[in-house]
């Protein structure tokens, strides 16, 4: 038998990074590749239990320890609950640790680097030590070929109407990617001119393919999806009591709110989303997070009375609950999502329509990507870029309940059925690009 081909992965200290690097690896493993998932003890501490007996002989966690700085204990070693202050900290200390990754890089002897946009500096470390490094981008190609398009300050407009930024998300998009590596706005174009011969996008072609083929030729690398990775909800799960009270509910009747594990709500943002809430009548279940350290009781978190006057029709969790399951559970007929990409897919797989409502990063992309397919309704913001109560009940009602919805049901409905029918597809062609570029490498 062909020996396994061994890969190391090294996402961003991000868990919407880190679990599609997962979700790739466990498909991987089952293909003849043996995967080193490479990231902070605080990170691998978490998605541990999420590699079940069948995977834990062909997925090792590799651990990556980050440089002592004086305002980045180990816990802090992760974007999830970090203080958002502390995020340009956490990426210059991981910056700082790719002498460590060089060594762990030299301990293993891969046969591949996959590593993300935000690490121009990864593929360099392969190329040392005479390895292919290929670029996972998780997110879309819509975006992925906006932002190369706007930091190589091309002349031309962007080719494609339908995606577009406002002036304030454009300037945070720019102020992330610069922020968010060493090289500035040149590091992301550097990440995937440094891949070797394509790169990898978590999405599928019936949903991207003229952005896929744009990047392309933008780029000059072969673009490879991976399709969606969503991982399965799995029974060990904890959350019983979350899918006890939505058996009760009757059918599609259901909103879940959640906007992911790097965002927590301003209090005024809580404020208005409570009380559209509370306006639309709609059954809803909220997840809402704080930074580590600075937990509230849900009471004060919240406005006066809004726990009691909703208690039989609303259900509020305090830092996490099983997303997946929630969206598969027949209930369950609206996301309210901050539009992350890995949110974004969850939701197309469940056919649950979108109330898109976009905090940051890539977010208002992905939110103008699947209006384009017509799986959402969008939270417009006044002029102040502020979310109105009145706007929030109104989408809920129109996504959940009313005729003005019926699109957008059916349209995420025809989207999951499709997805599910195609199945995991990409996946050969994956491990097929790879193997190859081993192969060929060797020679």
């Amino acid at each position: 038998m062909q020996r396994s081909i061994k890969v190391l992965m090294l996402p961003w200290l991000a868990h919407g990074h880190i679990s599609p690097f997962l979700e790739l690896a466990k498909r991987l493993s089952t293909r003849n590749f043996h995967v080193y998932l490479c990231s902070t003890p605080v990170n691998l501490s978490s998605i541990k239990p999420k590699i079940s007996e069948k995977h834990s002989s062909s997925i090792e966690l590799v651990e990556l320890h980050l440089p002592s700085l004086p305002d980045l204990p180990p816990h802090y070693h992760t974007t999830k609950g970090l203080p958002p202050h502390l995020m340009k900290t956490l990426q210059v200390a991981f910056d700082m640790a790719r002498p460590g990754f060089s060594d762990i890089v030299n301990s293993i002897g891969p046969d591949l680097l996959l590593y993300e946009v935000l690490q121009p500096w990864a593929p360099e470390v392969a190329k040392s030590h005479g390895l292919p490094a290929v670029c996972f981008s998780i997110i879309g190609a819509a975006l992925l070929s906006f932002i190369l398009h706007v930091l190589k300050n091309t002349c031309n407009e962007f080719p494609f109407e339908a995606i577009f930024l406002h002036d304030y998300e454009l300037a945070k998009i720019i102020k992330a990617a610069e922020d968010a590596q060493d090289g500035g706005k040149d590091g992301a174009p550097r990440s995937v001119e440094r891949s070797s011969n394509f790169i990898l996008l978590k999405t599928f072609r019936q949903l991207e393919g003229k952005y896929m083929d744009y990047l392309s030729s933008f780029s000059g690398k072969k673009v490879v999806p991976v399709g969606p990775l969503v991982e399965e909800p799995s029974n060990t799960e904890d959350g019983d009591n979350i899918i006890e009270w939505l058996d009760k509910r009757e059918k599609s009747s259901t909103v879940l709110l959640s906007f992911g594990t790097e965002y927590f709500l301003t209090e005024k943002e809580r404020e208005e989303i409570a009380s559209g809430l509370e306006l639309s009548n709609v059954n809803f279940l909220w997840v809402i997070r704080f930074p580590v350290g600075e937990s509230m009781e849900l009471e004060e978190a919240l406005p006066e009375g809004f726990l009691e006057r909703v208690r039989g029709r609303g259900l509020v969790i305090d830092g996490w609950a099983p997303q997946g399951k929630i969206l598969e559970h027949p209930s369950t007929g609206g996301f309210v999502s901050h539009c992350g990409w890995g949110s974004v897919m969850e939701s197309m797989k469940s056919g649950v329509p979108i109330i898109a409502m976009p905090m940051q990063f890539d977010q208002p992309m992905n939110t103008r990507m699947v209006g384009e397919v017509g799986v959402r309704l969008e939270v417009k913001r006044n002029e102040s870029g502020d979310l109105e109560r009145l706007e929030i009940a109104k989408v809920i009602r129109d996504v959940v309940v009313e005729k003005a919805g019926e699109g957008v049901r059916k349209k995420a409905k025809e989207m999951s059925d499709s997805i599910r029918k195609k199945g995991e597809g990409e996946l050969e062609e994956v491990a097929d690009a790879l193997v190859q570029l081993c192969v060929g490498y060797k020679d």
